[in-house]
């Protein structure tokens, strides 16, 4: 996803869309022979859900085709493909759907937040299991991802999830994650080279729902910060992240700012940024994409219904920075969530 302008198409901007299985061939929105087929509908409804089953949604986007990776099997990560981030195919995993398979990995349960990045010809997929963060490998964004069995180990043993990688214009890589410590709460550190441990030295508390600072909207079900994931614009870092229960009709998104990866951070006053409504409940865990042509996608997932939390689907909107009225970095605005029928910007 980066070098770091790659990894920007490809990790900073995640935005994705619907898996209903009904793309002809996963390939083009316009193939067939000699061009001729009808283009693939780029219409979607966050209501009825684009992906079903998928939480924690991240999109990946390599040589022209976006895939889709979050939290849903039970014996892995599943991987989805599409073309306009609108209409995806079935699960395309390299085992029987899945991209990672617990059989190849460390973890046996729990595979949870997953985010795939593509840095120097080799696809790294960061993950939870067993609550625990892990990192496997492959040739292909499809999978196998794999371990040795020297690999299959977690990064500590203690209780982290939700792993988030920001590779700043300097190449410095970060790897936001969060710790059971206060609560589930946010920290940061830098990444070893070898991509598989951090420099402990640098380990930094970012944010928790405990804090001085937390905002009410963070703490209606349980004291939770989760779901970290890093933008950057216009030299200020946003540390977007998810605050409350899963489970809570009222889980939604927020930020902060700062001059630094490692902060200290500023929530915005304005928070939270995206919150759910009367047919979309529990907005949040998500991710950020820019397609090619420019626009800004967040993807995230919504509870089943208003009434029931599971089988969790993903959902898309467009998201922008506004100027600050008040003077001061950029808002970040989300427009959505949606729930009429929308189109897929170009």
């Amino acid at each position: 996803m980066k070098l770091f302008n790659y990894l920007l198409i490809g990790l900073l901007p995640l935005g994705l869309a619907a898996c209903n299985g009904n793309e002809p061939n996963g390939n083009g929105e316009n193939g067939g022979e000699g061009g001729t087929t009808p283009t693939v509908s780029r219409t979607y409804n966050n209501v009825k859900g684009l992906v079903p089953d998928c939480a924690d949604p991240y999109v990946l986007y390599h040589d022209g085709q976006y895939y889709l990776y979050g939290t849903g099997g039970e014996d892995g990560i599943k991987v989805y493909i599409s073309t306009n981030l609108a209409k995806w195919t079935d699960a395309r995993g390299a085992t029987n759907g899945y991209a990672l398979h617990k059989d190849d990995v460390f973890g046996d349960k729990w595979f949870w937040a997953p985010e795939v990045y593509y840095i120097d010809g080799k696809f790294y997929m960061f993950y939870s299991a067993n609550e625990r963060i892990s990192v496997a490998t492959a040739n292909n964004p499809t999978g196998p991802f794999t371990q040795t069995q020297a690999e299959q180990v977690p990064f500590h043993d203690a209780g982290e999830i939700d792993t988030h990688l920001f590779i700043d214009d300097d190449g410095t890589k970060y790897l936001y994650y969060v710790r059971f410590t206060n609560g589930n709460e946010i920290w940061v550190a830098e990444l070893n080279d070898d991509m598989r441990s951090i420099k402990e030295e640098t380990l930094t508390h970012c944010l928790g729902a405990n804090d001085a600072t937390a905002q009410p909207w963070e703490q209606v079900q349980a004291r939770v910060n989760e779901g970290p994931f890093v933008l950057k614009h216009n030299g200020t870092y946003y540390l977007t992240y998810s605050g409350n229960g899963y489970q809570s009709p009222k889980y939604a998104v927020g930020y902060a700012t700062s001059d630094s990866p490692m902060g200290p951070w500023t929530r915005y006053e304005g928070n939270p940024i995206l919150i759910g409504n009367d047919e979309l409940a529990g907005t949040g865990h998500h991710s950020f994409i820019t397609k090619p042509s420019g626009c800004n996608i967040i993807i995230y997932h919504a509870h089943n219904t208003p009434t029931a939390v599971q089988p969790r689907k993903m959902c898309i909107d467009t998201y922008e920075f506004v100027p600050n009225p008040n003077g001061g970095p950029d808002i970040l605005k989300v427009n959505g969530p949606t729930t009429t029928d929308q189109e897929v910007c170009d």
